[in-house]
């Protein structure tokens, strides 16, 4: 079960040219490897971008379908032949333990990767009534994903941890806390690595309302696996254990876009309420997050060609008007178009300027979903970010890479 607290320590950025830009894997590079290491699965379709929920019945499959959704990660005591063949039936595929049943399905397109327990960096239980003992060791969870390996190596192997690798004091990790040395340790037992926090309802001060703490956990794990391995992260999308709030369809969009800018390769949502009651599928039961969810899956879904593509380093330079505010970027090329993707990371308000070598003056920006269009003047555009806001760009010409005045690095240690 995710915890529903969650953090990291401020970012230092002091300077107004604010050029952030994904520290991540090549993502068109780490298919071509999935693909060729994992034949059981859907790694080599441009076309697919995993987008899930977590440890959801499969009786709702058939509405998260609907809702954008393509995997489910995690199956409540299972799996069971009940659980696989409902999934089968809706199409939707699945992450999973192995078990006795599973490992029936091998030849079944359903199951395309197996899971460790979750957060084994966190303290584990001893039950309600005995406390906690310390995290699972890294040995441990390597050994197991041999296992895992051994039992079948045609389907990758997914590890989530913690809110503690984006949040070095997280003291769920008991005796580990403040041992962020622990994680490329841990990164060893898998093929693909995700993590969970979750700061629009965090109840620590620290990580409170600080969306920012989702891109740095993703660039943390995209350095520990020395962008050899897909990341994936989780994403709230229901109030968890805040009675006091929840998280907005704004929150969760600049969530998402933050992942995808600094390299995560699928999302998953996590969909339950624990307080003031428990509701499993929160998401389902909130008509204006799920419209707005669907809503981004299928934007998501409709660009998987191009975030499935080459990402281009250091294609761009950001100016940003108020350094307080310093913009995200990535950018794509695919089908004779450059995709700039941008984020605000600071609950402000900025005007940034984009540079991009090779745009010729009187071309027009098409800002993707907003219905509106940009002018490039001197090789420029230049556009509004209000707090949290996402912006989606398309151009018909293709750029070259430019010069990057600052470090690309988004987060300070």
């Amino acid at each position: 079960m995710k915890s529903a607290i969650r953090t990291i320590h401020p970012l230092a950025v002091a300077t107004a040219l604010a050029v952030v830009t994904a520290a991540g894997a090549d993502a068109a590079a780490c298919r071509e490897g999935f693909g060729a290491a994992f034949t059981n699965a859907p790694w080599t379709d441009a076309n697919f971008f995993p987008l899930a929920v977590w440890l959801q019945v499969p009786a709702n499959a058939e509405r998260y379908r609907q809702a954008g959704i393509n995997t489910y990660v995690g199956l409540w005591n299972g799996p069971t032949e009940a659980q696989l063949t409902t999934l089968k039936k809706s199409g939707m595929k699945v992450i999973c333990a192995q078990n006795e049943v599973s490992l029936r399905y091998l030849g079944d397109p359903t199951i395309i990767g197996w899971m460790h327990g979750d957060e084994p960096d966190n303290a584990q239980s001893f039950g309600a009534r005995f406390g906690w003992s310390a995290p699972i060791p890294p040995g441990k969870v390597v050994g197991r994903y041999r296992q895992m390996r051994a039992a079948d190596a045609s389907r990758p192997v997914l590890l989530n941890l913690g809110q503690g690798v984006a949040w070095d004091g997280w003291y769920g990790r008991g005796t580990r806390n403040h041992h962020p040395e622990d994680y490329p340790e841990y990164l060893e037992g898998c093929d693909i690595a995700s993590f969970d926090i979750y700061p629009a309802v965090h109840q620590s001060k620290e990580v409170a309302g600080n969306l920012w703490f989702v891109a740095r956990g993703v660039e943390r794990l995209v350095r520990w696996t020395e962008g050899k391995k897909p990341v994936w992260n989780c994403i709230e999308a229901a109030r968890l254990d805040n009675v006091d709030g929840k998280p907005t369809p704004h929150e969760v969009r600049c969530e998402v876009w933050m992942s995808l800018i600094h390299g995560s390769r699928g999302i998953i949502y996590f969909v339950h309420q624990f307080k003031p009651k428990f509701v499993e599928a929160a998401l389902l039961d909130d008509a204006g997050m799920l419209k707005a969810v669907a809503a981004l899956n299928r934007q998501i879904t409709e660009l998987a060609p191009v975030l499935n593509s080459p990402t281009l380093r250091d294609a761009v330079t950001v100016q940003s008007t108020n350094a307080a505010v310093p913009v995200a970027t990535m950018v794509k090329q695919h089908a004779g178009a450059t995709f700039l993707f941008a984020v605000g990371m600071r609950h402000g308000t900025t005007m940034a300027t984009f540079a991009l070598k090779a745009i010729e003056d009187g071309e027009i920006v098409e800002v993707i979903g907003e219905n509106r269009k940009l002018a490039i003047l001197d090789g420029k555009f230049a556009d509004r970010f209000d707090p949290w806001d996402v912006h989606l760009y398309r151009l018909e010409s293709r750029c070259r890479a430019v010069e990057v005045r600052v470090s690309p690095r988004s987060f300070q240690e």
